[in-house]
């Protein structure tokens, strides 16, 4: 019996070929384009999930007071790992991380690295790195141990065992104790080299509560709940002792919170090793997900029900053979299923083809082997199912109950009330489109408005050279040679690039009403930062190179160490001072130093954050950039050039550079992606809606060919003809649109809240919007409507 059905099925599938094909064609589409972004969905909520300790993982973030100003950040001070874990007994371990970059070499290999990771010796008990080689409790058990990922053992040494042998960076020689498999995609910490925190030498070896730029994760005892830590946390950091070596005066304080490892790539507002995903967005694309499958799904069930129509002598001619009421009901669920089969085998073919592609939007690297894995399988065979049964079940329920006179008599027309559920479909399908085609340009409006934003200085044609081994000590021949390159108009140096300064720290500033302690981000530079970065001074001048000799003389002299400094426009505001009363004024950051200039304020960081105080001062020995202004034209002829002035000079260390404004695109690489996927979205959306317009646009032509017969004898022209056909459809376009547009205001505005500069939802955005769908639904509905309004009447009246 069941094979008959399939038989009836395949046979009734081949009759109706174009109706057959749209409905295949939409479901392929639509589950094609469930199955990538559900890939992506399960990659972004299964992040960090493959460590053992998962659960009991927690990374410390800072929250302080000081001044009347709150402010927070993912990174702690040294001291905050050891003390806790000694004071806190639901405390089991703690591990401190930090990513640099630096040269690696073995022997004539030398490469520069930009994953190496420093940490304390229990990280690999701590976390579930799989070890291919060594033991976690030992290859960081010396400060001379180091760890290579699998493809960093085959870079170095190819295919010899490593154990054993030795590697040199930082100056220094290091002994290969392990090798671990790479890091997986949906980790947040991602390493090619691992070695003891304590090689970072920059002071770490001092506990400090403060100085804070490290990212710290515990281990808590198992079933203890992490409020009561915290609460525990919390009491320690009020005791005397600690408010007095923290420096904290009266109404300041210094807390830190714990969130599950689990939490922070999609739920943390504070970014670690990596910029962190968004919730917000993966709820979105699961609606999306279930919106686009809704779609193709109502299409087949307006379709389905539409055919009907040419049906009803069948159904009829069944009920009267004596086909009970359940077997016509699996009849047409054995061709809603037969459809889906086709339509999933399909889709995983497409999805297995545009991987490479998906994964160029979403920056994974999905392969295709994770598509034909048993668990995709499984989904897909559900999907299967639950489709089956969603879009083949109204179908087949109202043309099994209708009742056989009737068909016999009126055809099913007249025997079933789908209209309001057809016209009900039609709307939702283009209320979900107008909204993702409304969203998606308020997206890529803001994402306009975020690249073409005066952001207090030029990123433009600025090339980033990363500081690299001794290079420091050969900073001012570097720097004198790179201003001799032909095309380079100015050069600096500074500790990070502009587009994202996450030295914290505080001052105090005195004057003739007191101090004023202040939160700071702090930026040590060299000179000619201003002047290279395109900034401009409000106030003051910039440094100048008799400032290093000053505080050189004060050096020498073993008197009060004196820093230059420059602040922006809200630090000077923030201690109550104009421009030009900031001027020779005093400020101390743990040494005092006199305020040279005034900067006019810049985005320091990305433009969901509102610009803070910043203090700018001369630090040439922290640099880790260099950063040199070229001119626009030959970009490649002067980056050849730059190149052979740092192979004269520091031969040994692989040139390597990337543009400022690249980092700073990246600061929105989750909203560039995300804009994409909406536009891709909208337009799969706009592409469904349209195949199953198209569709039943045909039905309503052979439903109503005499009438337009009739109409056309009676002297009705094209126009007539084409609005007759055209008017109800476009009727419940309009409708969609009036019930998405407010609904898509609403969540844009919510999104828009993200940042803290940004654009307002223009109308126009949804006029554009609403005439694009009607444009869209008029070419759709004008292949049919053209067709009948150019036919000859007397064929569509010939049999009356």
């Amino acid at each position: 019996m069941i094979k008959n059905y399939f038989k009836i099925a395949l046979r009734s599938l081949k009759k109706n070929k174009l109706y057959t094909g749209i409905n295949i064609f939409g479901l392929s589409i639509g589950l094609s384009a469930c199955v990538l972004i559900s890939l992506y969905i399960s990659s972004e909520l299964t992040y960090d999930s493959f460590h053992k300790n998962s659960d009991r993982i927690v990374r410390a973030t800072m929250e302080y007071k000081l001044s009347g100003e709150v402010n927070t950040a993912a990174v702690t001070g040294t001291k905050v790992g050891p003390e806790l874990t000694r004071k806190i007994p639901g405390i089991d371990d703690y591990v401190r991380t930090y990513i640099s970059s630096g040269t690696v070499k073995n022997g004539d290999k030398v490469f520069a690295e930009d994953r190496i990771l420093f940490a304390d010796p229990s990280f690999f008990k701590m976390f579930s790195f799989n070890l291919l080689q060594g033991d976690a409790s030992s290859v960081l058990d010396a400060s001379n141990k180091i760890v290579l990922t699998e493809s960093m053992a085959k870079k170095y040494f190819g295919t010899d065992n490593p154990i054993g042998k030795i590697i040199h960076a930082f100056d220094e020689d290091f002994v290969v104790s392990g090798v671990c498999k790479d890091t997986p995609k949906n980790s947040q910490i991602k390493f090619d080299f691992v070695t003891q925190f304590l090689n970072l030498n920059n002071n770490v070896k001092r506990e400090q509560w403060w100085s804070a730029n490290w990212i710290t994760y515990f281990l808590l005892k198992k079933s203890v709940d992490i409020n009561d830590i915290e609460e525990q946390i919390d009491e320690y950091m009020l005791t005397d002792l600690v408010k007095k070596e923290a420096r904290l005066d009266d109404g300041d304080y210094l807390k830190f919170h714990l969130e599950p490892l689990l939490d922070v790539h999609l739920k943390s507002d504070l970014a670690g090793f990596e910029p962190n995903g968004n919730i917000t967005y993966i709820y979105v694309f699961i609606i999306i997900t279930v919106l686009i499958l809704l779609i193709a799904i109502a299409n087949y069930t307006n379709l389905a029900t539409a055919q009907s129509t040419t049906r009803s002598g069948e159904i009829g001619v069944r009920k009267v053979m004596g086909a009970t009421k359940k077997q016509v009901f699996f009849q047409f669920i054995s061709e809603a299923t037969t459809v889906t089969i086709i339509s999933t085998l399909i889709a995983l073919g497409i999805s297995i083809l545009l991987i490479p592609y998906f994964n160029a939007i979403t920056g994974q690297s999905f392969t295709r082997l994770e598509l034909i894995q048993p668990l995709p399988i499984l989904l897909l065979l559900i999907f299967c199912v639950v489709v089956s049964a969603l879009a083949g079940l109204y179908p087949a329920l109202v043309l099994s109950n209708a009742k056989v006179i009737s068909i016999l008599k009126n055809g099913f027309g007249s025997t079933n009330r789908n209209g309001s559920l057809k016209k009900a479909l039609i709307v939702g399908q283009f209320a979900i489109s107008v909204f993702l085609i409304i969203f998606t340009l308020i997206i890529v409006q803001q994402m306009d408005y975020v690249q073409s934003k005066d952001l207090g200085y030029n990123k433009d044609h600025v090339i980033v050279l990363p500081i690299r081994g001794d290079m420091l000590n050969n900073f001012q021949s570097l720097k004198e040679a790179f201003q001799q390159v032909e095309s380079v108009t100015s050069v600096t140096a500074s500790y990070e690039t502009p587009e994202f300064v996450e030295w914290s720290d505080g001052i105090v500033a005195v004057d003739e009403n007191g101090e004023h302690d202040v939160s700071v981000k702090a930026m040590p530079v060299d000179l000619d930062f201003v002047k290279t970065m395109g900034m401009k001074l409000v106030a003051g001048r910039d440094f100048i190179q008799t400032d290093f000799a000053l505080m050189d003389t004060i050096n020498s002299d073993n008197r009060d160490y004196r820093e230059p400094y420059l602040i922006n426009e809200t630090l000077a505001k923030r201690i109550g001072w104009k421009p030009d009363e900031a001027i020779g004024r005093t400020i101390s950051k743990r040494v005092d130093g006199p305020v040279f200039g005034v900067v006019e304020d810049f985005h320091f960081s990305s433009l969901h954050e509102p610009i803070g105080p910043l203090l700018i001062f001369l630090g040439r020995n922290y640099s880790r950039n260099f950063m040199v202004r070229i001119a626009g034209d030959d970009i490649q002829g002067t980056l050849h050039r730059i190149e052979s002035a740092w192979s004269e000079r520091v031969s040994a260390i692989p040139f390597d550079y990337h543009f400022l404004d690249e980092d700073y695109n990246a600061l929105y690489e989750s909203e560039r992606r995300s804009s994409i996927l909406f536009t891709v979205a909208a337009g799969l959306s706009v592409l469904l809606a349209c195949l199953g317009l198209f569709g039943l646009v045909a039905f309503s032509v052979v439903q109503r060919t005499k009438e337009i017969g009739i109409r056309k004898v009676l002297g009705a022209n094209l126009g007539n003809i084409m609005l007759l056909i055209s008017k109800n459809f476009l009727v419940l376009v309009i409708i969609a649109v009036v019930i998405a547009s407010p609904f898509a205001y609403w969540v844009s505005k919510n999104w828009l809240q993200n940042f803290t500069y940004r654009i307002e939802p223009q109308f126009y955005i949804f006029i554009i919007a609403g005439i694009l769908t009607v444009v869209i639904t008029l070419v759709t509905v004008s292949y049919h409507s053209l067709r009948a309004a150019i036919a000859n009447p007397v064929e569509s009246l010939r049999t009356e």
